[in-house]
């Protein structure tokens, strides 16, 4: 197919899912390790890990070995089925977490288990009311967007109701925790289920609450009798240096949901939480059938993904490969005038670009495509009036070389942003 009959196609055909500048103006032909590939043979960096899950890199070996084998003896089944690697995964995943975390269900995505936890809790408390962080993405399907408010709000009528924001912690984070809890009670019609956050807010900017906020934030649930759910889609899996970003922060959800990263970017994703509520959950009629839960084919990919992580301590990885980085964009950040803080944990970092005037809301527009002109993909979360914050979140199996090739080029490409 001719370059101009693909884009005819693609402006004829596809549905534009993503807003303005829907679709990077590339064709991606393949992708193999901390690259991808155009159809021209432009060699492209990933530090995006593809959307944010492709934590062990494209076409890893040993994950196409095991979607090889898997997918010629058993890919799918009825859904009350169990095969021996979903059974096995969901053993090692609670193997890797604290008590009492020990029972898991396998889904896809991590809006569907965002639903799946969602209505888990929603049962087992009898109540129906959901709090979420202001700048929260915990995605597109109703219960999970209804508990988004960094995006997607405005236009599609009415979300699930009972659902409220609380503010994303600054500095003075403990009057304004009480504050916002002071309003949810007066909102509140007695029926406050759980709470939904991201350990560290992603699409809200890589923003990290300070320490001591989330022990405060579970007293206060507990105080109220929700649930704590936290959403670790993006941090789960060793990418922050520890195996999960909750275990910073000294608490232990009620209910865990992991999806992005479990899947190594294929589909799959988990609700975790313990036996008490399982029970309870399972007594009440709990039900969440669905046409993929407990697929065999993306368990197994699990299983080997977990193989990886440990094998090869990621975990440790993450920790090095993430000081390594943020050295760099401090480095970058001492030499232009319109890069502000970093932020972020292990790899995923943030860097806020805060151009200032009329333009600073291009300016991280600019910055981006002059990035991927000069082969490397970026991106970016746009905060109106701020000029936005670029997501880092390169593969756990990066090579120094290749965060050095990336630092390299986000520097050149901001100088030459800055002086045109």
């Amino acid at each position: 197919m001719a370059t101009d009959t693909f884009w005819s196609d693609v402006d004829r055909h596809l549905v534009r899912y993503a807003g303005p500048g829907s679709f990077t103006g590339e064709i991606i032909d393949r992708a193999e390790g901390s690259f991808v590939f155009a159809e021209d043979g432009r060699r492209i960096l990933d530090f995006t890990s593809g959307q944010m899950s492709a934590i062990l890199g494209h076409a890893h070996p040993e994950i196409v070995e095991t979607v090889r084998k898997q997918a010629a003896k058993l890919d799918h089944l009825f859904s009350g089925m169990l095969s021996r690697p979903v059974v096995d995964l969901a053993r090692r995943l609670a193997e890797t977490l604290p008590d009492p975390l020990e029972k898991a269900l396998l889904l896809t995505t991590g809006a569907e288990s965002n639903e799946a936890a969602l209505r888990m809790a929603k049962l087992v408390t009898g109540k129906h009311e959901i709090v979420s962080f202001a700048r929260s993405w915990h995605g597109m399907t109703q219960a999970a967007a209804s508990a988004t408010y960094s995006a997607g709000r405005k236009g599609y009528g009415p979300g699930a109701p009972g659902n409220f924001a609380i503010p994303v912690p600054g500095a003075d984070w403990e009057p304004q925790l009480d504050l916002a809890f002071d309003l949810i009670d007066a909102q509140s019609v007695g029926s406050l289920a759980a709470c939904l956050v991201e350990p560290i807010l992603s699409s809200g900017g890589i923003l990290v609450p300070p320490p001591g906020y989330f022990q405060a934030l579970h007293r206060k649930c507990r105080e109220r009798g929700m649930l704590l759910i936290l959403d670790e889609a993006q941090t789960g899996l060793c990418r922050t240096g520890t195996w999960y970003a909750f275990e910073h922060d000294g608490v232990v959800p009620d209910i865990l949901t992991v999806s992005k990263t479990l899947g190594a970017g294929l589909p799959l994703a988990a609700v975790l939480t313990s036996a008490e509520i399982e029970q309870e959950a399972h007594e009440r009629g709990y039900l969440f059938f669905t046409t993929h839960v407990s697929d065999p084919l993306p368990a197994a990919v699990g299983n080997t993904v977990l193989d990886v992580l440990i094998r090869d301590r990621l975990d440790e990885r993450a920790r090095q490969l993430g000081a390594r980085l943020r050295t760099g964009l401090e480095e970058i950040a001492a030499r232009h005038e319109a890069v502000g803080e970093i932020r972020g944990r292990g790899l995923l970092a943030g860097l806020e670009l805060s151009g200032g005037g009329p333009d600073a809301d291009k300016l991280g527009a600019r910055v981006t495509q002059r990035c991927l002109e000069l082969g490397l993909h970026m991106n970016i979360v746009q905060l109106p009036g701020m000029g936005g914050v670029f997501r880092i979140a390169p593969p756990l199996t990066a090579a120094d070389s290749e965060i050095d090739l990336g630092l390299s080029i986000l520097d050149e490409a901001i100088g030459d942003v800055s002086r045109s």
